[in-house]
């Protein structure tokens, strides 16, 4: 094997070890392994350049955006009151209203932690105040924050299209991840009522003036036409992904500030700084994984992998099974846009070779990576619930292997069963 290779991955991993931010640590092990190669680093600038060259690109920063001002907005408070009108009267109540929050707000942010930044600010102290466990209240809160990556509109979706090459469809992308968010969702609140079962949890109040429950519908329903307007209009054809993105900054824009007003219109102005930041990151990340993606081609990196993922064995079940455990390790060590970019090219051409969709894939790498981001030592999403909660990581990892277990079998339905993710865009789209 080339030494270059050692060098390129070698050097990335000892950065990753000692914590230097991911955007340098690629950056940094390409730049290295150019000059090793005597290659001019103005090719990697061009390269960095290339990653971010893209219309399509340009929906991330909207989502991001418009994702901000509705989590800001009061957005999550109606979500919370809906859910709680459709659910909460179970026992354990606040547990399924929780998830069911974060499956609204999912389709509106599109992002996990701002689902729990959000959501879970609101719910945890509320749950732990309500008797709930302090695990419990984290363990559900963050799980049911992964339907966010997978429910449209999910940016991270834009950007597994993106490393695919750009050939795919990002409106069948979107419709393909309804049906798993959906049945996620489910499947957290079986577990989550069964251990409120076990723990005897209190069962949450029941709305029965109709006054009151028509209000709570009615305050909720303009924050959940956003999620209605992307998808339907991607789908459909009547605009691209790009623009339902800035369609959707504008319209959480209007809906927030001039028909909700819970807060002020001066507090747009933090509200672009903290989105600002974000989407630099996010840009950042992109670029040097492009450079980074160039080189282990440049060295055949992806063909190597190919071939030894091919030879492994002859049965699609195990190789499909290798495929997912490496994913879940990889999002246990690395965050999930860079593995995105550099997993989907390495992986993409193994799991079509064997008869998968591109399209499946895609959901099954975005929900293998949800579960990294629950898991330490990268894991934000865990990070965020357990300092809103005030409990320690170790502990919370610990409490989450029963939801980890039921996320595993999701990640195993949608790999062996595509109807999941191919029935609704074959439905809407042929």
């Amino acid at each position: 094997m080339d030494p270059a290779v050692y060098i390129l991955l070698g050097s990335f991993l000892i950065m990753l070890i000692i914590r230097i931010p991911i955007a340098f640590s690629l950056g940094l092990s390409t730049l290295i392994t150019a000059l090793y190669l005597n290659i001019s680093p103005m090719v990697m600038l061009q390269q960095m350049v290339k990653g971010v060259n893209s219309f399509s690109l340009m929906a991330i920063p909207f989502f991001i955006i418009a994702g901000e001002i509705m989590g800001q907005g009061g957005i999550s408070d109606r979500l919370i009151k809906l859910s709680n009108l459709i659910i909460g009267w179970m026992r354990g109540g606040l547990a399924m209203v929780n998830i069911l929050a974060s499956m609204f707000f999912g389709g509106i942010s599109g992002s996990s932690v701002a689902d729990v930044s959000s959501i879970g600010s609101i719910l945890i102290p509320m749950m732990k105040k309500n008797g709930y466990d302090t695990d419990y209240s984290i363990n559900v809160t963050i799980t049911s924050s992964v339907q966010g990556i997978i429910i449209p509109p999910s940016h991270n979706a834009i950007i597994y299209a993106l490393a695919a090459g750009g050939g795919i469809s990002v409106a069948r992308l979107f419709l393909a991840g309804i049906v798993p968010g959906v049945l996620l969702g489910i499947a957290l609140m079986i577990l989550s009522y069964i251990i409120a079962v076990k723990r005897n949890y209190p069962r949450g109040e029941q709305v029965k003036s109709f006054k009151k429950a028509w209000k709570v519908i009615k305050d909720s329903f303009l924050g959940l036409l956003t999620a209605v307007i992307i998808t339907v209009g991607i789908t459909t054809g009547v605009f691209t992904a790009t623009e339902s993105a800035a369609i959707a900054a504008v319209y959480a824009f209007i809906i927030t500030f001039f028909v909700y007003r819970d807060i002020p219109l001066r507090r747009m102005l933090g509200i672009l700084t903290g989105s600002l930041k974000t989407i630099a990151m996010v840009i950042a990340i992109i670029a040097t994984s492009s450079a980074f993606a160039w080189m282990m081609a440049f060295l055949r990196i992806p063909q190597m992998v190919t071939g030894a993922l091919l030879t492994f064995s002859e049965s699609p079940v195990l190789t499909f099974l290798l495929i997912n455990l490496i994913l879940l390790l990889l999002g246990c060590i690395m965050d999930m846009a860079p593995l995105i970019l550099i997993a989907t090219p390495i992986l993409l051409p193994v799991v079509t070779s064997l008869g998968m969709s591109p399209i499946t894939f895609g959901i099954v790498l975005l929900l293998n990576l949800g579960v990294g981001i629950l898991t330490p030592p990268v894991g934000n999403t865990l990070f965020v619930g357990c300092s809103i909660g005030g409990a320690s990581i170790e502990k919370i990892a610990r409490s989450l292997m029963p939801f980890y277990l039921v996320m595993v079998i999701m990640v195993l339905l949608l790999t062996f069963i595509p109807g999941l993710t191919l029935w609704l865009p074959g439905l809407f789209m042929g």
